[in-house]
């Protein structure tokens, strides 16, 4: 067997090496979104050195990272969106269609306020405030019209919905007080979204019943919780 030239173990090498430094990279990068959503959500100022300790980064890689106080509330929000949008598909390669649906209304009511607080952070570090509701309304809203078009396939919604009459019909959550006892309102409301959406469906019945074990609360969500459209922009976010 001919010996590998010295060339091809070094490139083998640093290939190796440049892939364990990205790895290294995307860790310190996730691990600087999630201290930053808490300390943000518990204090609309809270210095970005302090969160970069508690990430258990350096300053140096902190601010690779994420330059300024804005291009980091920005990249939580987008994140955390995201993470809210993906649970749809999660929900739908476990659940029936309208189990989803209903599961992912939940999760949507119990982030949006768990994370009230985060609007502060927007409004206070952000000069592009007014564009935030693109910001999470794009995953939100593919995340939706996704779990409409597979419970129509399966004829447990009516036919025709679209994703801006599914945000228009849930509207009210933005207006509960993240404060209060939220819950049992936020769930007598969405069950009445769901009657609504099975009201004229082909199919017969459907399965997404709550019962006090689906009902809105912190107990709601096993995964990231979800939140419609972005909890920012709703009447009254941010309060504490």
């Amino acid at each position: 067997m001919r010996p590998e030239p010295e060339g091809g173990r070094v490139r083998e090498e640093r290939v190796r090496d440049e892939t364990t430094l990205r790895s290294d990279a995307q860790r310190n990068r996730e691990r600087i979104l999630d201290v930053a959503l808490a300390e943000l959500t518990r204090a609309a100022d809270a210095p970005l050195s302090a969160i970069a300790k508690k990430a258990g980064v350096g300053q140096g890689t902190f601010y690779r990272n994420f330059p300024n106080r804005e291009a980091l509330v920005l990249e939580v929000y987008r994140y955390e969106m995201q993470q809210v949008a993906d649970t749809a598909a999660q929900l739908l390669q476990t659940r029936a269609p309208d189990r989803a649906l209903r599961e992912w209304m939940d999760r949507l009511a119990q982030y949006a306020m768990a994370k009230a607080g985060l609007a502060d952070a927007l409004r206070n570090a952000t000069s592009t405030y007014g564009s935030l509701a693109q910001l999470g309304h794009d995953p939100v809203t593919r995340a939706v019209t996704l779990l409409l078009h597979a419970n129509e396939e399966a004829g447990t919604i009516r036919p025709g919905l679209t994703s801006d009459d599914f945000l228009l019909a849930i509207a009210g959550l933005w207006h509960l007080d993240p404060r209060s006892d939220w819950q049992p309102p936020a769930t007598r409301l969405l069950d009445l979204v769901m009657d609504g959406l099975r009201a004229g469906a082909p199919g017969a019945g459907g399965s997404a019943t709550v019962g006090p074990e689906a009902a809105v609360g912190p107990e709601a969500a096993d995964g990231p919780e979800a939140a419609d459209g972005p909890p920012a922009d709703r009447p009254g976010a941010g309060r504490t």
